[in-house]
């Protein structure tokens, strides 16, 4: 028998809170797509306004008796919430409607567990999951506590939340020293970075903003691509072709607003590439109506990982989809004070500023230096093109006469030379 997959999406609009309609709204569509991106046929949507949520029902009875009505006329079998709904809620609601109840943490723990492909990816869905799991079972236990004692009610169904909680917890922590052993192979692969004396920006930014395709057209590499979010889960890296000093590009997860918080803990190591990079490259959709809103989550999250404060390039993408009015306001209110570059990933405009401002960045952070290196050390003069920018080169008597900029990471190159002097 075939899975019915028809689902109806629901939002509350909370008019006690700051929050506009409109962004409400738009919240609800992006819940749409995301359903979609899981895998639901959405055949209706729904967005009630209420001062305040039910604390049993979460939107109102009445609300939730109307979409049951509307399911069974559309033959819908599961009703998205644009809530996190705790373990008593969701089985509260699906009782009264009859639906399978998926809120927005399930949605997207399921989006991600569908896209991790690596092994450390798989593993921090999966600890995710089971936090968001633990979480529910609490709610769950103190509602059946609320029901009496009796059999089959508090008694056994208290004994049985147990044993599942205990369960759960020797899962995460198995998962966990596993992921801790992986965690050991990442921070290698960064020490190896920096002992080849390797640059590294980060590309970040709302989800479906185009970060792989700009890091597909910037280090001529072949990502995978697609219009939907999380199209890219785990963390890639790539060198950017032709650039003057070797620079690696680290494609990440994209933010999203109400991004779980167990996914944030769970994805901790993979997120650190964001703290550990030499700089940022934030992009944004500039044809999304809510870039603002999104340009602000970005921000947040920047904050969160402590890497709000590192050199940063912000790239606005798709200029190809808007007109040049949007562009002129952007570049009049410049909020975060970054170096602006306005491109379309998918027909190449822009790019050549963007790849000069990512070359530049990391000169600006380089320590002048202007040495003669004797003939008989000419090694140190290869080792410092592959790393080093070079200004200007003369040959003497005395030796090879070089002006460069070195990044401060790098200067073990010409350590033995500065000791030597």
């Amino acid at each position: 028998m075939q899975e019915n997959n028809r689902a109806i999406v629901l939002g509350i609009h909370l008019t006690s809170e700051e929050n506009s309609r409109e962004t409400a709204e738009y919240s609800l569509t992006e819940l749409k797509e995301l359903a979609e991106t899981a895998g639901l046929d959405v055949v209706a949507e729904s967005l009630q306004n209420r001062p305040k949520l039910d604390p049993t029902y979460a939107a109102g009875k009445g609300k939730l008796n109307e979409i049951s009505e509307l399911a069974e006329a559309l033959e819908a079998e599961t009703l998205v919430l644009d809530l996190n709904l705790s373990g008593s809620q969701m089985r509260n609601i699906s009782e009264l409607t009859g639906l399978k109840i998926i809120d927005r943490t399930l949605l997207i723990l399921d989006i991600f567990a569908l896209r991790a492909t690596t092994m450390e990816g798989r593993l921090q869905v999966e600890i995710a999951q089971l936090n968001d799991r633990a979480t529910r079972l609490i709610g769950a236990g103190l509602a059946l506590s609320r029901l009496g004692g009796g059999i089959g009610t508090r008694g056994p169904g208290e004994t049985q939340l147990e044993t599942d909680r205990r369960h759960i917890q020797r899962r995460i922590k198995t998962l966990k020293y596993r992921l801790k052993e992986l965690g050991k192979r990442r921070q290698l692969t960064r020490e190896n970075r920096v002992k080849n004396q390797l640059i590294t920006g980060a590309i970040v930014g709302y989800t479906n903003a185009g970060k792989s395709t700009l890091i597909n057209a910037l280090c001529e590499s072949d990502l995978f691509t697609l219009d939907q979010v999380f199209a890219t889960l785990d963390p890639t890296t790539r060198r950017i072709k032709n650039s003057d000093i070797p620079i690696l590009l680290i494609d990440t997860v994209g933010f999203i607003r109400k991004l779980p918080h167990q996914l944030i803990e769970a994805f901790k190591s993979t997120l650190e590439e964001v703290s550990y990079a030499d700089f940022i490259v934030q992009v944004t959709d500039i044809s999304d109506p809510e870039f603002g809103t999104q340009m602000d989550i970005a921000e947040r999250q920047l904050e969160a990982l402590a890497a709000d404060s590192k050199p940063r390039i912000h790239v606005f993408n798709k200029i190809d989809l808007v007109d040049w009015q949007i562009i002129d306001q952007i570049k009049q209110t410049n909020r975060h004070s970054a170096k602006q570059i306005f491109v379309s990933a998918r027909d190449g405009r822009g790019l050549t500023d963007l790849k000069q401002a990512i070359n530049e960045l990391p000169k600006s952070q380089m320590l002048p230096f202007h040495l003669t290196i004797p003939f008989d050390q000419s090694k140190i003069v290869s080792e410092l093109r592959n790393v080093a920018y070079i200004d200007n080169v003369e040959y003497t008597e005395q030796g090879t006469e070089i002006s460069f900029r070195i990044h401060q990471g790098h200067l073990g190159i010409i350590k033995p030379l500065l000791q030597q002097f």
